[in-house]
C-alpha cells in the first residue's frame, strides 16, 4: 500500500482514523468516496477507471464499436420489500448503470453468494424475478457463478452482476462535460426506493403505501438521445447518496456550480412525511429508478417533454441549472425562499438499501 497518501484523506472524518471498515465506507457519502480515492483507485489506476462513471466506456480495437461495461454487488435488507426485491433490483441496477454512459444493455453475469438456511423457495422467487426483469429489460443473463457460505456468515443471499451494453454511436456522456447555462432535469419523484425499504425493515407503517421505484431505465434514455444526443451531456442514476451526493459528484467533476429549486423537485407526500417523521431529507434518500439529466438549455424542453411521454418520466421535471458560481459545490433555494448548500454525508444515512 506504498501508493496510499493518507495526508491527503478528508476531514472531518479521514479514513487514517479508522482502523476497520465501517457501514459508512459503502454509503456513497465522503467515507466512500475517501476509500476510493486514497486506496482502491490509487493501486488499480488506469486511464479507463478514471472515467470514474457509472460504468467504463471502451473502444474495441480495430473496430468503430464502443462498449459500456459495468459491475455491482447487491446487499439489501430485507431480500423482498414494497415494490421489488434484491433479483429485480440486480437486474435494473446493473441495466441502469449501462443505460447513464448512453449503453443499449445486452448481457448481464450474475454472481450468487447464498447462506445455508436460505429456503429454496426464497431463491426461487428472487430467479423468477430476476428472469422477468431481464425480458423487461431486453437482457439476457448469460453466464454466473454461485457460492455457498455458512450460516450466519451470509444475511440470506447477496448478489453480484457485470453488465455490457453498446454505446450508441456519436453519444458522449460524463460527469465533466456539465456546463454553466445547462438545466438540470429528473425523471419523476425522488427517495421512494429508500422509503420503501425503511418502512419494511423497521415495521413502519404510513398512510399511503410507499413502493420502491425501481425499474430498466434503458427505454427512457434511448427516447432522450433521439431528440439530440448532442444536448445530453450528463445522465446519472440516483442510487446511494440520492439526489444530493449524486449532483455533488457531478459538480466536483465538472468543476461548475449547480443550484436546485427545491420547490420544483417532485416527491409524494407520503415520502415527504415519512422522511420528517425519520429525520432525513429526501436529497439524501436513495432511488432505483430515477435519473438526473443535464442538458443543454435550447433542448431542455423538448427533452422534457419526451420523457412526460414516457412511462417512467410522467413526473418529469426541471429542478436546477448548471452556474459558474460557487464552482464544484451545489446549492438549493430552499422552500421558504433561503439558500443552503447541498452538501456531501459522511456517513450512511440508510444502509443496506440497495
Amino acid at each position: 500500500m506504498s501508493n496510499l497518501n493518507f495526508e491527503g484523506w478528508a476531514c472531518p472524518l479521514p479514513l487514517r482514523d479508522y482502523p476497520t471498515i465501517v457501514m459508512g465506507h459503502g454509503s456513497g457519502g465522503k467515507l466512500m468516496a475517501d476509500l476510493i480515492e486514497h486506496l482502491f483507485a490509487p493501486q488499480f489506476a488506469n486511464d479507463l477507471l478514471g472515467q470514474m462513471g457509472d460504468a467504463t466506456n471502451i473502444k474495441l480495437q480495430n473496430s468503430k464499436l464502443q462498449i459500456a461495461f459495468t459491475t455491482d454487488s447487491f446487499v439489501v435488507r430485507p431480500l423482498f420489500f414494497p415494490g421489488g426485491d434484491i433479483g429485480e433490483l440486480a437486474v435494473n441496477g446493473t441495466v441502469n448503470d449501462l443505460a447513464m454512459r448512453g449503453a443499449k444493455p445486452l448481457y448481464l453475469s450474475a454472481g450468487f453468494i447464498l447462506e445455508e438456511g436460505l429456503p429454496m423457495g426464497d431463491l426461487g422467487r428472487i430467479a423468477a424475478s430476476m428472469a422477468r426483469a431481464c425480458d423487461l429489460a431486453g437482457v439476457q443473463i448469460v453466464t454466473g457463478d454461485t457460492k455457498v457460505v455458512g450460516k450466519g456468515q451470509g444475511d440470506g443471499v447477496y448478489i453480484n452482476t457485470s453488465g455490457i451494453g453498446l454505446v450508441t454511436s456519436g453519444v458522449d456522456i460524463g460527469p465533466t462535460r456539465a456546463q454553466p447555462g445547462d438545466v438540470v432535469l429528473v425523471n419523476g419523484t425522488i427517495g421512494d426506493h429508500g422509503i420503501a425499504v425503511m418502512s419494511v425493515r423497521e415495521g413502519l407503517e404510513f398512510e399511503t403505501a410507499i413502493e420502491s421505484d425501481s425499474a430498466p431505465l434503458w427505454g427512457l434514455v434511448e427516447a432522450m438521445l433521439a431528440v439530440d444526443a448532442n444536448a445530453i451531456h450528463v445522465l446519472r442514476d440516483m442510487t446511494r447518496g440520492g439526489m444530493g451526493v449524486t449532483l455533488n459528484e457531478i459538480a466536483r467533476a465538472s468543476q461548475e456550480g449547480i443550484t436546485l429549486d427545491e420547490r420544483a423537485i417532485p416527491v409524494k407526500p407520503a415520502v415527504r412525511g415519512a422522511c420528517e417523521m425519520l429525520g432525513l431529507d429526501p436529497l439524501y434518500v436513495a432511488n432505483e429508478g430515477k435519473l438526473v439529466a443535464i442538458v443543454a438549455p435550447d433542448k431542455a424542453d423538448e427533452i422534457l417533454g419526451v420523457m412526460h411521454a414516457h412511462e417512467y418520466g410522467r413526473e418529469a421535471a426541471i429542478v436546477g441549472q448548471v452556474v459558474k458560481d460557487h464552482r464544484g459545490l451545489v446549492t438549493a433555494r430552499t422552500l421558504i425562499g433561503g439558500t443552503r448548500v447541498i452538501d456531501v454525508p459522511a456517513g450512511e444515512l440508510l444502509p443496506r438499501i440497495c
